[in-house]
């Protein structure tokens, strides 16, 4: 199931456009169907860990059953994610059908994994619909600011990159959350192993999802406080997405004096100047 998703990802990405509304639908209907056939499975697997005779050697079966199980569904994502960019708004019908078995993925007895997918996907959506995705915000947000702090690394990045791509493209509709974004961001980037290795990609995804703050909510924060903080954190090396979007914000606050980058009496201008440096050198 997961290579002959795989494959369809494949000619999906190939067909681009040209995939007409018949066969977007008849997609969509078995991406469906095959989220709905990987539930049933998982809860016959988990029925069967109840099972008197179950022993070490059927656990180490259904372990591997699982993980394969992952893998479609990491490939479900993939197939949602190239319909999402390829046909942005216009694939919100077909969405809205498969809404219902997204949103169960992020509940808190589901794998990690099927956590990260489903931000992911709703990380797609927001990025690619912008106004359009406006009414999922109030579903799918809390979700987000919630996984921001969780324990799986993998799923921190789905969602602190998750509320970046809100900030920029939530309008209004994000302000409200705002503040509560910025504690959760705070909490990710003062992690005492906020930087190392298995939670450097979270940390480079939280301090670019703060400048998007800055950028796009500055008159709903204390920017005195938060821009500093902002610069404090730069550069970012190790998600090279997230470090050419960071600094190219740095450069174009630069570039039009902005007066609380630079802070009074141009104060933060040399580490501004050592932020450039770092880059080039990097």
């Amino acid at each position: 199931c997961s290579s002959m998703l795989d494959s369809l990802n494949e000619c999906m990405q190939l067909s681009g456009c040209l995939l007409d509304e018949n066969q977007v639908r008849a997609i969509s209907d078995e991406i469906k169907n095959v989220i709905i056939a990987s539930a049933t499975r998982k809860r016959d697997r988990s029925e069967r860990t109840k099972a008197e005779d179950f022993d070490a050697d059927e656990g180490e079966l259904l372990k591997e059953e699982n993980e394969q199980e992952e893998e479609v569904f990491d490939q479900v994502g993939e197939c949602l994610g190239t319909l999402i960019k390829t046909f942005k708004a216009s694939f919100l019908p077909f969405f809205d059908e498969l809404s219902v078995y997204v949103t169960p993925m992020l509940g808190k007895d589901k794998t990690a994994e099927e956590r990260r997918i489903a931000i992911c996907i709703f990380d797609d959506i927001a990025e690619q619909c912008r106004e359009s995705a406006l009414k999922y915000y109030d579903t799918y947000v809390p979700f987000l600011l919630e996984a921001s702090n969780d324990d799986n690394s993998d799923v921190r990045q789905a969602a602190v990159y998750g509320l970046g791509v809100c900030a920029e493209f939530g309008g209004l509709t994000f302000r409200p959350l705002v503040g509560e974004a910025l504690s959760k961001l705070n909490n990710v980037i003062r992690h005492p192993e906020a930087q190392h290795a298995d939670n450097i990609m979270a940390y480079d995804n939280a301090v670019s999802a703060l400048g998007k703050i800055c950028q796009f909510h500055r008159d709903g924060i204390d920017a005195a406080q938060v821009i500093p903080a902002w610069l404090g954190c730069l550069p970012i090396k190790d998600d090279k997405i997230e470090a050419k979007v960071v600094h190219d914000q740095l450069c174009s606050m630069v570039e039009r004096s902005d007066a609380q980058v630079l802070g009074p009496h141009s104060q933060y201008l040399p580490k501004i100047v050592s932020i450039f440096a770092e880059v080039f050198c990097a």
